[in-house]
């Protein structure tokens, strides 16, 4: 078809996919390049593995918007600086816009002395390894019986869930910098865990935390409520594991013994209240807490080596922007190159979010779209791309056949769904081999 635009989307979760659908609804031929070889992203290895009904509905969505003629997928492809093909390349064949909803791939560090000790993680890695997402998926982790997580979050409870009911760990505390009222997962998330919490554990670090609390007059039962209101409906418990809560608390260092994790060292705290706004300050009280394992749970933020410019983990965008959706900017500061998702804030609200924001991405996309003319891409330039990067590049017919020999298995072992764990055994399914 003459006179089509045709639009370059990086990253194909739940943004990309509902981005990609906004345009493809408005006629616009879109191809859609993804690091992984199933699309979804937190969507189908984000979400805790026993929520089938979830994440069946998502992927029913997904499999709807693919099915799109005009939609094109190209899957196992990576873009990046370092990757199979690099933003440039992909401006270079002569897209009319780019849209990147590439997630926040890159790893928030606190650079703490012994971050290198094994037994120390950050949480994207977790949540990738037991929702099997390669190569996370086939990676050898040091789960001890005694965790500490940082962070008061839902992949919080997300993770202490995982390592009391799969890695049989006997103790679990979540760090939590600031105090009870602070925390910030659902009542719906926090069901799954709160059985094992210690009652009478959590009294007493609720009383150790009153004086910091009424110092500034927060009600300490405001923080009581938001974590215990869950016990009414919390899952019957599988093990006599104990979950606590450490508040008021922000890690300072790692200590080990040859090479594996042994301690995590951290600082008390007090709150300060300035312009309605809660914050933890030092007091330079120190102590220790003996753990196995540690793992932070304190957000995302985007790739530095993607090829866009960063700040503050995010990728800077155009403050000034000539498409604005709900006073929001989709635009980067590179002509052509829209951002959404996590890709435009990074570890900002659930799918429902990545949905909104991808939609109004596209609708930003589209709105620059007509400003200009369709440049014609060369499609044969694409294809030859494709083809020189020598490995096996993943259709929507592929997916297609790698979803029903999945189907398959999981009826054979009874299971709800059944996922390969590394990209070895896709290919194998799809019927391709590891050179193309």
């Amino acid at each position: 078809m003459e006179n089509q635009y045709f639009v370059a989307v990086i990253g194909a979760g739940p943004a990309g996919l509902f981005g990609a659908r906004e345009l493809a609804n408005q006629g616009v031929r879109v191809v859609i390049f993804n690091r992984d070889i199933k699309h979804g992203g937190l969507a189908e290895y984000g979400i805790y593995p026993e929520k089938h009904i979830m994440k069946e509905g998502l992927r029913k969505q997904f499999r709807q918007t693919l099915e799109l003629a005009n939609i094109d997928y190209y899957g196992n492809v990576s873009v990046g600086t370092n990757d199979d093909l690099a933003l440039d390349e992909i401006r270079a064949l002569g897209f009319d816009a780019v849209l990147v909803t590439a997630g926040a791939q890159g790893t928030k560090s606190l650079g703490l002395p012994g971050e290198e000790l094994e037994g120390v993680y950050h949480a994207k890695d977790i949540v990738y390894f037991y929702n099997k997402l390669p190569p996370f998926s086939q990676k050898k982790f040091r789960f001890g019986k005694r965790c500490a997580i940082i962070g008061a979050g839902n992949v919080m409870v997300d993770i202490a869930r995982h390592l009391i009911d799969v890695q049989k760990a006997k103790e679990v505390t979540a760090v939590v910098r600031r105090g009870p009222a602070e925390v910030n997962f659902s009542k719906d998330e926090m069901k799954h865990l709160i059985g094992y919490l210690d009652n009478a554990e959590f009294d007493r670090e609720m009383e150790r935390v009153r004086p910091a609390l009424d110092a500034i007059n927060q009600d300490l039962e405001i923080g009581r409520h938001k974590i215990l209101d869950s016990l009414p409906k919390a899952d019957p418990k599988t093990s006599d594991a104990k979950f606590h809560f450490d508040f008021l608390a922000s890690p300072i260092a790692l200590y080990g013994e040859k090479g594996l994790l042994t301690k995590l060292e951290m600082e008390d705290n007090i709150l300060t209240e300035k312009d309605a706004k809660t914050s933890a300050k030092g007091t330079g009280v120190k102590r220790k807490l003996d753990v196995d394992t540690v793992i932070f749970a304190i957000g995302d933020k985007v790739d530095n080596s993607f090829g866009l410019p960063t700040e503050w983990n995010e990728f800077v965008k155009n403050k000034n922007p000539r498409f604005p959706i709900d006073d929001l900017s989709f635009e980067s500061t590179v002509e052509g190159v829209f951002v959404g998702g996590w890709s435009r804030k990074a570890s900002e609200g659930l799918v429902g979010y990545a949905r909104k924001d991808g939609i109004s991405a596209g609708k930003a996309v589209w709105e620059y779209l007509q400003t200009k003319q369709p440049a014609n891409v060369n499609s044969e330039a694409l294809a030859t791309k494709m083809k020189e990067l020598n490995k096996p590049i993943i259709t929507k017919d592929d997916i297609k056949r790698l979803e029903v020999v999945e189907a398959e298995e999981a009826k054979k072992r009874g299971l709800e769904e059944f996922k390969f764990a590394s990209n070895e055994e896709m290919l194998q399914a799809m019927g391709l081999t590891e050179t193309a």
